[in-house]
């Protein structure tokens, strides 16, 4: 029995592996398009799900992991943004509030499934424009939902972080180790 990574996410994969899994990653090609962006925690399960099944149905009697990761305010979903202005403006709205993470993981073997969230509390200090437009020039948030990568952000930027951090990151190891618990045979 393997575990099969149903992302293409390198943060993931780093994370996992530094847990000591050892796994082989084989991408969903599942269209992750949202109908709209409030948020409901089933929506982002149900996406984490369908990666899920998509990668499972050539690998029947492997373990298959897939999560999807959301970064919510005010009940509204932040995705990866489009563009740099839409990235700047996500920042924006996100400056000097507490927003969460949401991270759904998917686990499949056989005729097993297990879905389960972590959700992690982000406080971002006010921020300038410049600031943020400092951070966008110098890294790539536009492969982030939220547009950002807590593990990369300047000093100046979060307040507080409560909770998993990995999850923050894209994916809370601890709960992947305790979810393969539960669905092995």
């Amino acid at each position: 029995m393997k575990i099969i990574l149903a992302s293409a996410s390198p943060r993931r994969r780093q994370i996992l592996k530094e847990a000591g899994l050892v796994f082989e990653v084989h991408v969903s090609a599942f269209d992750e398009k949202l109908d709209d962006d409030t948020f409901s925690q089933q929506k982002i399960e149900k996406f984490a799900l369908n990666k899920a099944t998509d990668v499972a149905k050539n690998f029947p009697h492997d373990v298959v992991i897939s999560a999807d990761t959301v970064v919510v305010l005010d009940d509204k979903i932040f995705m990866k943004p489009k563009n740099r202005q839409d990235a700047f403006l996500m920042l924006k709205k996100l400056s000097g509030r507490t927003h969460f993470v949401l991270t759904s993981v998917c686990m499949l073997f056989e005729n097993k499934k297990l879905i389960d969230s972590v959700k992690t509390y982000v406080t971002f200090k006010p921020l300038n424009d410049s600031l943020i437009n400092c951070y966008i020039d110098n890294f790539n948030p536009l492969d982030k939902a939220g547009a950002y990568g807590i593990q990369e952000l300047p000093d100046g930027f979060i307040e507080r972080v409560d909770g998993d951090l990995e999850n923050v990151i894209g994916i809370s190891s601890a709960k992947v180790k305790e979810m393969l618990q539960n669905i092995k045979p």
